[in-house]
Order: structure tokens, then C-alpha cells, then sequence
């Protein structure tokens, strides 16, 4: 039986927050983005989907 495999995705900032609500500054500091062109790495669920929705035109992401 094969184990199923977690997905990852990479999400980039690459936007500067200066300009953006309190509620999208919070959410790209949930993701662990701090400077443009920091990226992390986290597990695609559900959660992680909808805060990049609402923080969709600063970041770029990529599965893994």
C-alpha cells in the first residue's frame, strides 16, 4: 500500500505590503514572508489556499 504524498507549495512575495489592508499585512506574515522576494515552503491545505486568495496580487506560488 503506498503512502500518499503531502503536498507542498512555494509562495513568494513579490509585492511590497506598504499600501495593503491590516487583515492582508497579517496574512503574509502568517504565510512567513517578511521582504520581497522571501518565499516559504508549506503544506497545501485548505487554510493556507484561502489566506494567498486574499493576498493573491503579492505573492506568486508554485507547487511542489
Amino acid at each position: 500500500m503506498a503512502k500518499a504524498k503531502i503536498k507542498k507549495i512555494k509562495i513568494t512575495l513579490v509585492k511590497s505590503t506598504i499600501s495593503s489592508k491590516k487583515n492582508q499585512l497579517a496574512n503574509v506574515e502568517a504565510l512567513g514572508l517578511r521582504k520581497i522576494g522571501s518565499s516559504n515552503e508549506l503544506t497545501d491545505n485548505i487554510q493556507i489556499r484561502g489566506m494567498i486568495k486574499k493576498v493573491s496580487h503579492l505573492v506568486t506560488v508554485e507547487e511542489i
